[in-house]
């Protein structure tokens, strides 16, 4: 019974008191559009400063659990490094060196001219007698940095590299060469960096001299 009063009562309601869709629903539609356009813009800049993603290229730095692996010259180009807010390629174009070799310099992996210290001196500020007194210039003692396998992801993935192509490398270059081994002493090597449409690409050239094995 009630349903049926409900019923014709809002039958003889005049139209004019009856809401409006247009005045009531647009509104409420726009609003949505709008947070929605809002979300959808502003979520990858809110992701990225959760995350913490790098919009660039970051400067290198000395980390701390490093320091004791490494020698006393190690700290302090770093922390002149961080200072003057250098790359290792600026460092590099002052002393007429690729940057890979700068950075084992930095990380006592190579040793050190004299004019590597003198405009390493002049480049960061300290003083020729401080680094002279390092063991900058003295024969280096390598790899006791790096466990193996490594731990940092970085450069687990270069070991890795070798893991899935060591066999197919010593394969192609034995049939390129014969029977020697790539020299690691006479070596360079060099990063680059390719841009293209599908993104950013790492290449590591690595160049040795070809030492054969000798007859005896």
């Amino acid at each position: 019974m009630a349903s049926s009063i409900a019923t014709s009562s809002l039958r003889v309601l005049p139209r004019s008191i009856l809401p409006r869709s247009t005045t009531v629903v647009r509104p409420i539609v726009s609003s949505l559009y709008q947070q929605r356009t809002a979300f959808t813009t502003s979520a990858p800049k809110m992701a990225a400063k959760i995350t913490g993603i790098q919009s660039g290229p970051v400067l290198s730095e000395l980390t701390q659990d490093l320091v004791p692996k490494l020698p006393s010259h190690s700290p302090m180009l770093f922390a002149q490094k961080k200072a003057k807010k250098l790359s290792f390629e600026e460092i590099a174009k002052a002393l007429g060196r690729d940057e890979v070799a700068v950075a084992a310099l930095f990380y006592g992996q190579a040793t050190a001219s004299e004019e590597d210290v003198k405009n390493l001196s002049k480049l960061l500020d300290i003083p020729e007698a401080n680094l002279f007194a390092t063991e900058m210039t003295a024969a280096p003692d390598r790899g006791h940095m790096i466990e193996m396998p490594p731990k940092e992801p970085l450069i687990y993935r270069l070991f890795e590299i070798v893991q899935n192509y060591g066999y197919a490398y010593k394969a192609v270059l034995n049939e390129k060469f014969g029977d020697g081994i790539m020299s690691a002493i006479s070596f360079s090597t060099h990063v680059d960096k390719e841009v293209d449409d599908k993104g950013e690409w790492v290449k590591i050239t690595l160049r040795g001299k070809w030492l054969p094995y000798s007859r005896f």
